[in-house]
């Protein structure tokens, strides 16, 4: 379990403590929060724990972890614990580019891989997924709309797929006019109508580059075409995303906005059994609404087509870009309604390959935060 002590990590192991046995964890892995990452291995007692913050390891009181629990200190540790033969599925749910590392080193072993990380396909994209193939390694993704898409596609053969629909819920803002945005505040962005969501990825859904993130997730996960991949509006988030067929036939999956549904599908799939989610109350009426996405005010979706449109180093560069524009925002250094046109540039202004390394991509990471601070100051 990659990230254990983040929303998804939280929501992974009450799947999993709801298992009644059914699924162990055998490592778990934390940044800086190595308090909650100790409470965590006294109440499931991995045989490893990783903390990738050497400082916040150091400073940390260890006493009330398990003898049996091997302490691991430093980035490295996580392919090391993703490559342990113990380990069949790994939970990629830390948060960033960061993520990717573990990702990466999962799939190179062979592993299964439940991928809450969107960032892996959004900046690896071609090399993840060649990856995935050469070492014959699962990938079954956890964002619940990538999940509905990986289940409604059961109903048919892939070429049999006219395209996929993405809902969103338009966040807080899907009502206002685009010169309202310019006076949102920190505090209205984190406000989300249905998800309980880190702040960051909470911004980037009152944004809609959340959205644009899943495009180029979606067209590599499924090897979809770009103009395959639709974003419709869906304020209820019930319906959490759809596949439409040659035929006209149109599959949705439904359920409650509660992450743990989409987990605990990675997690047993391709069974189902019992599980821990909220479910929808069928004794009552529910009302559903569906509307497409105002273009003028979330751009931020043209910028997530075009760069799965182009791949290459396109998609480190808007990630990049984009967690950098967030945290200046959250900051209060960046107004909310200049976080795209930031990304928008350090895209315009960076030397695209159509065929980067890996390293190549952790390199355009970097520059394209410093070229975000670099707009910031202009």
């Amino acid at each position: 379990m990659l990230g254990s002590t983040g929303s998804i990590g939280r929501n992974t192991l009450e799947v999993i403590a709801g298992s009644a046995g059914r699924l162990q964890v055998a490592a778990l892995s934390a940044h800086g929060n190595v308090p909650l990452l100790i409470a965590q291995a006294a109440a499931v007692r991995p045989r490893w724990v990783v903390a990738t913050d050497p400082g916040a390891a150091k400073s940390a009181d260890w006493s009330g972890l398990p003898d049996e629990t091997e302490r691991i200190v430093g980035p490295e540790g996580l392919g090391r614990v993703a490559a342990e033969p113990e380990v069949d599925m790994v939970v990629s749910a830390i948060v960033g580019i960061a993520g990717l590392v573990g990702t990466w080193a999962a799939l190179a072993a062979g592993k299964r891989v439940a991928l809450a990380n969107k960032e892996s396909l959004v900046v690896g994209g071609g090399l993840v997924t060649q990856l995935a193939r050469d070492n014959q390694a699962k990938i079954i993704p956890v964002d619940s709309e990538h999940s509905a898409v990986f289940q409604a596609l059961a109903a048919g053969r892939r070429e049999e797929v006219r395209r996929i629909i993405l809902t969103a819920s338009g966040g807080p803002f899907r009502n206002h006019a685009a010169d309202q945005l310019a006076g949102v505040t920190v505090e209205e962005a984190l406000a989300h109508p249905t998800w309980a969501m880190g702040p960051k990825i909470t911004v980037d859904s009152a944004t809609m580059m959340n959205k644009a993130l899943e495009i180029i997730e979606a067209r590599w996960l499924f090897d979809l075409a770009p103009d395959q991949i639709t974003v419709l509006i869906h304020p209820q988030s019930i319906v959490h995303s759809m596949v439409e067929y040659k035929d006209g036939s149109v599959i949705a999956q439904l359920g409650l906005p509660d992450m743990k549904l989409p987990i605990q599908y990675a997690l047993d799939w391709p069974a189902r059994h019992e599980g821990v989610a909220a479910r929808l109350d069928w004794s009552e009426a529910i009302h559903l609404d569906f509307e497409p996405p105002d273009g003028e005010r979330f751009a931020a979706l043209a910028l997530g087509r075009e760069v799965a449109r182009r791949g290459g180093t396109a998609g480190a560069v808007l990630n990049g870009a984009n967690e950098a524009a967030v945290a200046a925002f959250l900051g209060h250094r960046l107004r909310f309604d200049r976080i795209v046109p930031a990304v928008c540039a350090a895209l315009e202004n960076h030397n695209f390959d159509p065929n980067p390394s890996l390293d190549q991509l952790f390199a355009l990471d970097r520059w394209a935060r410093e070229e975000v601070e670099r707009w910031i100051g202009a």
